[in-house]
């Protein structure tokens, strides 16, 4: 066994570098934090051939005096922490005081700097070689300067695991975007091989911030975000998250931020999918852009070298209010936010604002004051119809004849049929005349998801809107609508248990079995009754009445499962409700069911007051629109 040594200072660096820079992107995160952390409005990145000939950022924030320079170059030495105290309530970006000197350690670096206090700017260079600081006058700004050039040139074994120019700039270029998500008050620009590629001023009103959000992640994410912006308990939680409809393939399009720090986290990303749940088609993922504000006290940052991880002092509560927070905004997602989704991304594909099909009064606040379309749109104009006899044109008004009809016979008609669904009492009760499916004059008073004119192949609902043509499944919007009044009725009843004439025995880890014990009232909040009868044994003794048929020992394990994963479960719910969208699918109307107008319209003003209309319970859209827009567009008109 050799004899125990120091390392020399170049080589405990390059082992820290091995932590800290993985590649290009690793150092541009590092300097772009530490830009940020000085104070700049403004920061500038240049990168050659993806990172490893040269990286260089630039800013304009308070600088490094002269004397400190040097010490900047330093292994843990920082100007941001000081105590156990500062380490505890950590507010910057960057504290660890590894990331210049791991840098340097295996790179060729240069520093400039100049403060507010000093006629001139000064120098300090440093190769990985021998770590020597050179200090030596230059002429510079206010603010700093790092150039790394020839990244890993004195770690052959690290450089041959780059990837391809192309490929370490994308990293590269995620980096700079997270970043810039990160900080609307100030101001980047990305350069790569002299070629502008990120150009974005400082945004300082809401409309800004939007035109980041659409810079940085397409503007077809905001057409389809809901903002979000909630306060509790210490806690707040606002930005953007995507409706349902525009889920993704992949997780591309998901930034979260904890006091301006982009973390990956396993509870918050439990929460967010918790959030989606039954709104998401099978293995797609929601898009968001989501800042959490906490007392930086009650979040430890400094848990992993890149500090990519946090670890919350009460992971629970903040589990539990981003969940609550996400699922209310999406349950208050009505079909006119879709359809304004829908127009906005209608208006894009024109590229001209004559698409969107509003006007200063509109109904919908999301597209108040864009252009309106021709007169010849609006409703209450008069209708030129085809005589066919003489080959001429003539002007009929279209007709206004409107009833009031019960709404209890669509609903009778539906429950005869297997329907799940009682009639509101209160729900209005305006339908069209039989035989008489046109607009009314009132045009302004027009719900979303306009008037019903036909049912297709007994599948799909026709209608009609200003917006354009809607076009409904009515089972998948019949399912979602039981669904929800199912969900809304266990809800005002509990969750009832069932005793077992027979308890279930199971076994399992002393630590599953430890975490029953101790969570034995949490679990029976759940309808489960689980009992400790042996170092690895439990006694199932109670299920939630819903689920008597269920394989009660999977259900257990999966929720002790989730209990040392994420400190709660959510199972029981989750096998709950996808009982009740099984038994709200078998109760909803079926294919090739005829129903008339009233009957169609009772449906359209249902979904409206219904929360996640848009998706049924397996996710599958429930309505699409096509705007006047896109009919326009394939029949040639106004070419």
């Amino acid at each position: 066994m050799p004899a125990i040594r120091l390392l020399s200072p170049r080589l405990a660096n390059q082992i820290a570098a091995g932590e800290v820079v993985e590649r290009p992107a690793s150092v541009v995160k590092e300097l772009v934090e530490n830009a940020l952390d000085a104070g700049a409005s403004r920061v500038d990145i240049d990168i050659e051939q993806g990172g490893v000939k040269l990286i260089r950022v630039r800013d304009d924030g308070f600088g490094i005096g002269e004397a400190d320079l040097p010490l900047a170059l330093s292994r843990h030495a920082t100007s941001k922490i000081e105590s156990l105290d500062d380490l505890e309530a950590v507010a910057s970006l960057g504290f660890r005081g590894e990331a210049l000197a791991s840098i340097s350690s295996v790179s060729r670096l240069a520093l400039t700097s100049r403060t507010e206090d000093q006629e001139a700017a000064s120098r300090v260079e440093v190769e990985g070689r021998d770590m020597d600081a050179r200090i030596s006058p230059a002429a510079h700004p206010i603010g700093t300067t790092v150039e790394v050039r020839d990244l890993f040139f004195n770690t052959p074994a690290r450089r041959k695991f780059l990837r391809t120019e192309k490929t370490e700039f994308n990293h590269v270029d995620e980096c700079v975007r997270r970043q810039a998500l990160s900080r609307f008050d100030a101001g980047f620009t990305l350069r790569h091989n002299q070629r502008v590629i990120q150009s974005l001023r400082p945004a300082a009103n809401p409309l800004d911030k939007e035109r980041r959000i659409g810079a940085l992640c397409g503007q077809q994410f905001i057409d389809n975000a809901v903002v979000i912006d909630a306060e509790a308990t210490g806690l707040r939680l606002w930005g953007w998250v995507a409706l349902p409809t525009f889920s993704r393939s992949q997780a591309d399009l998901q930034y979260f931020f904890v006091n301006g720090r982009v973390i990956r986290d396993r509870l918050v990303a439990h929460a967010v999918r918790q959030a989606y749940r039954d709104v998401l088609y099978n293995n797609r993922h929601p898009a968001f852009v989501l800042y959490l504000e906490v007392d930086p006290a009650t979040v430890d940052v400094n848990v992993h070298p890149t500090k990519h991880e946090v670890r919350f002092r009460d992971g629970r509560l903040v589990h539990d209010f981003i969940f609550r927070t996400l699922h209310k905004a999406l349950a208050d997602v009505r079909p006119d936010d879709h359809l304004r989704g829908a127009v906005a991304q209608s208006a894009v594909r024109e590229g001209s604002e004559s698409a969107v099909v509003a006007g200063p009064q509109s109904a919908y606040p999301g597209v108040a004051g864009q252009a309106e379309r021709p007169a010849s749109r609006s409703w209450g104009e008069t209708a030129s119809v085809f005589d066919a006899h003489s080959g001429s044109t003539q002007s009929q008004p279209p007709q206004h004849q409107w009833q009031a009809r019960d709404q209890m016979g669509f609903y009778q008609s539906l429950n005869q049929g297997g329907g799940l669904v009682n009639a509101p009492q209160d729900a209005p009760a305006r339908d069209f005349a039989a035989g008489q499916p046109t607009p009314p004059v009132d045009s302004e008073a027009e719900p979303p998801l306009g008037y019903a004119i036909a049912q297709l192949h007994g599948i799909y609902i026709l209608a009609q809107s200003r917006q354009g043509m809607i076009v409904v499944d009515m089972h998948a919007a019949h399912e979602r609508i039981t669904y929800e009044r199912m969900k809304r009725a266990l809800e005002a009843q509990d969750l009832k248990s069932q005793p077992l004439l027979v308890p279930v025995s199971l076994a399992v880890s002393q630590k599953e079995a430890a975490l029953a014990e101790t969570h034995a009232s949490e679990l029976q909040q759940l309808g489960l009754q689980v009992e400790r009868i042996g170092p690895e044994t439990l006694a199932i003794r109670q299920v939630p009445a819903l689920l008597r048929g269920a394989d009660t020992e999977q259900l257990v394990r999966d929720v002790l499962a989730d209990l040392i994963e994420n400190g709660q479960s959510d199972r029981v719910e989750a096998v709950t409700h996808e009982l009740l969208g099984t038994m709200a699918c078998h109760g909803s109307v079926r294919a090739n069911r005829q129903l008339t107008i009233p009957e169609m319209n009772t449906l359209l003003r249902d979904m409206e007051a219904t929360e996640r209309s848009g998706q049924c319970n397996h996710g599958r859209p429930t309505w699409t629109v096509v705007t006047l827009s896109e009919l326009d567009k394939l029949f040639l008109r106004g070419r």
